[in-house]
């Protein structure tokens, strides 16, 4: 059965107790970001994260992002973080930034088929990065089934997810909506993997050399009249509910 705890306001004891205890017993926590609302687990129980995928009806292809307190703790899960991506980090974090990074080899983890890498993010919402310091970093997707609209307040989660989560943090409507921007920093230069509530001329003024698809491009790559002609197509690495519904996800993944 699951419990919904008020996630507002001063009197706050009673969801951090539910909270903490649900993610150290292995269960899931349904929790407002500054994005769309997330489905969390501990990052470090193989069977958390396994009950993640399982609860959204995502495969071990997807691996879901991993969500901390503080900038700080980057280099505790990250290694060879290159400068360019270090700037991006310390500019938009906490905020609706994610950026896939090459994962320290020594963490004792199992988030689905990462290829060595996780995807990070710090969300700019004040009680769920308080929540975060308490439960250290947790795999975090968007609160909703594969394929559906992500939950913008945490009715519209319980309806998807249902008992499949312990505990529900009710923060009220999120104002934000738009998905995160995914950046690829495990190379020297900064890859745009998708574009969200961070913009590509934010990106670039803080790294100019940044690219994306787009930049690789050839300049006289023929166009096909006949693709022209239909409606936009979905990127080739997104799958399922990749899309900007879907915040903090893994890109392909």
């Amino acid at each position: 059965m699951s419990e919904r705890f008020d996630f507002t306001g001063d009197e706050l004891a009673p969801a951090y107790r539910a909270a903490v205890d649900a993610i150290e017993a292995g269960d899931l926590v349904v929790l407002p970001t500054d994005t769309v609302y997330g489905i969390a687990a501990d990052a470090f129980k193989a069977d958390a994260v396994q009950r993640l995928l399982d609860a959204k009806g995502r495969g071990r292809d997807m691996p879901p992002p991993v969500l901390i307190s503080v900038v700080e703790s980057l280099d505790a899960l990250a290694t060879d973080v290159p400068e360019a991506g270090r700037k991006l980090c310390q500019e938009f974090w906490p905020g609706p930034l994610t950026v896939i990074c090459h994962a320290q080899s020594s963490l004792m983890w199992d988030l689905g088929e990462t290829q060595g890498t996780v995807a990070l993010r710090v969300p700019d919402h004040d009680n769920t990065r308080e929540l975060l310091s308490r439960t250290g970093p947790l795999a975090v997707s968007s609160a909703n089934k594969s394929g559906q609209p992500a939950a913008l307040d945490v009715y519209g989660a319980e309806e998807q997810l249902q008992d499949t989560v312990a505990v529900y943090l009710d923060g009220g409507a999120v104002s934000g909506g738009e998905p995160s921007t995914i950046v690829d920093i495990t190379g020297d230069t900064p890859h745009v993997v998708r574009l969200g509530a961070v913009s590509l001329a934010q990106l670039r003024a803080v790294v100019p050399e940044i690219t994306t698809d787009d930049d690789e491009k050839p300049e006289d790559e023929p166009v096909d009249d006949e693709k022209a002609t239909e409606g936009p197509v979905e990127a080739s690495n997104a799958a399922d509910d990749e899309k900007p519904t879907e915040p903090d996800v893994r890109p392909a993944d």
